[in-house]
């Protein structure tokens, strides 16, 4: 898996411009909770789909980040989390043990131009 470090605020308008080229993904991880540890595992065991960029926001260190992406792409703030971005638009959300990278993939695959 070859994440982006999402750390900055600035790099929400950047991401949401990038989801018109192609489909953007956030993972917004927990270092304190092993429920977080466990989803970002299965996240990184598993093969990505190609065509997306994945992002990971630590979101102890950048919780104000974690904050504005959350009011930003208007979703209810969870930890851990994933977010698919096409469009500037929301297409999944999902956390816990929920986050799954085949219903990703399929999202993903659903975007595709």
């Amino acid at each position: 898996m070859n994440w982006i470090d999402l750390t900055a605020s600035t790099q929400l308008g950047e991401i949401k411009a990038r989801s018109f080229q192609q489909p953007q993904v956030i993972f917004k991880h927990s270092t304190r909770c092993s429920i977080s540890s466990m989803a970002k595992s299965r996240l990184e065991r598993s093969t990505p789909p190609e065509g997306a960029d994945f992002y990971y926001l630590d979101l102890i260190r950048y919780r104000e980040v974690s904050n504005e992406t959350a009011e930003t792409f208007r979703v209810w703030h969870e930890s851990p989390q994933v977010i698919v971005l096409r469009n500037g638009e929301v297409l999944y959300d999902e956390s816990h043990s929920g986050i799954n990278m085949d219903e990703i993939a399929e999202t993903i695959g659903r975007t595709a131009v």
